[in-house]
């Protein structure tokens, strides 16, 4: 791989990405076990299974790690999904800033689509018609026991905190 490889990364929320994730997989197989039971190796104890794959994807620290052993922070990139949703141009402004491009992509290639609950291109380069993501996207989320979130929340604290210092940016989540 050539040194100079640039990596762009989105992280969002991780309570919200792995409900997002349980949901994506809920599509796919309705008959899964709740979110809730899933979240813990033991409830009555807190303790959360980190061997779940939706639960560690969003211990972000921990996967930078990684990433660290063979690029260098300057090289990588991370995008925050909730911006990505509450000001695309912006944080596009900034990929494209990191990659060394003109920025050409600003708010008026974008509006906001009431029902997905994202922002969509007004229209896409080659194409009349404007273009959303995917029906895989913007699903309803189920509704989640809000002591089991608070929970989530005190668990990836400490990772989330490391994972701004790391990345010297604060995402905001909590």
């Amino acid at each position: 791989m050539s040194k100079g490889t640039k990596l762009i990364v989105v992280v969002r929320d991780p309570v919200t990405r792995a409900i997002s994730d349980y949901t994506q997989t809920l599509s796919k197989k309705p008959d899964i076990p709740t979110f809730e039971s899933l979240t813990f190796k033991n409830r009555t104890t807190g303790l959360i299974d980190t061997s779940w794959s939706a639960i560690q994807i969003g211990i972000y620290a921990k996967h930078l790690e990684n990433w660290l052993l063979y690029f260098p922070i300057g090289q990588i990139l991370f995008v925050s999904g909730e911006r990505l949703i509450s000001d695309p141009a912006g944080e596009l402004g900034r990929v494209q800033d990191f990659l060394g491009l003109k920025r050409i992509i600003t708010d008026k290639h974008f509006y906001f689509n009431k029902t997905k609950g994202f922002p969509c291109l007004k229209k896409a380069e080659g194409s009349s018609k404007p273009h959303c993501l995917g029906k895989t996207k913007g699903r309803t989320h189920p509704d989640i026991d809000q002591e089991v979130v608070q929970r989530l929340r005190d668990f990836y604290r400490p990772f989330n905190m490391k994972f701004y210092q790391m990345t010297g940016q604060d995402f905001g989540w909590d």
